[in-house]
């Protein structure tokens, strides 16, 4: 299980436009890596909404803003043109990275158990190291939490 203090887990993975993203390309930035069940649904919609109004003071933060799940690259460019996003979503159909980060884990709907993405945050500081897990988020007000963390350690 991941924890505070460790590296990191390296990662590579197609964004939306296609093009890839790795971690070890971010190295000196914050990176906040979010990870939601599946686009386009009411509270991933809610949660990538509210990154997007903060995308500035990330901005401001030397952090970057990058969210992950199981969805397809033409699934998150959907998504991302429908909601004018201005961060990319990163496609991970193969779970490794979603797994690597502890984010696929059994979760319960309407009495049946199920392996699934959980809403999840993983705050990874610009020397490759994790700095905060928010091992299970609202969709609601997260965006607002990440960025406060990321001002107390700066």
């Amino acid at each position: 299980m991941l924890k505070e203090g460790d590296i990191a887990p390296p990662f590579r993975l197609p964004a939306d436009d296609g093009h890839d993203i790795s971690l070890a390309e971010l190295r000196g930035k914050h990176v906040a890596l979010y990870f939601y069940p599946k686009a386009s649904t009411p509270g991933c919609t809610t949660e990538a909404i509210e990154f997007r109004e903060v995308k500035s003071d990330f901005d401001e933060l030397n952090a970057v803003i990058l969210g992950c799940s199981a969805d397809s690259v033409e699934s998150q460019a959907k998504f991302k043109a429908k909601q004018k996003l201005n961060f990319p979503l990163l496609s991970d159909p193969n779970f490794e990275v979603i797994e690597a980060y502890g984010a696929r884990r059994m979760k319960s709907f309407l009495g049946k158990s199920y392996l699934g993405i959980v809403r999840s945050t993983v705050l990874v500081g610009p020397d490759g190291k994790v700095e905060k897990i928010w091992a299970s988020a609202k969709s609601k007000g997260h965006a607002a939490e990440v960025v406060e963390a990321l001002k107390t350690l700066q």
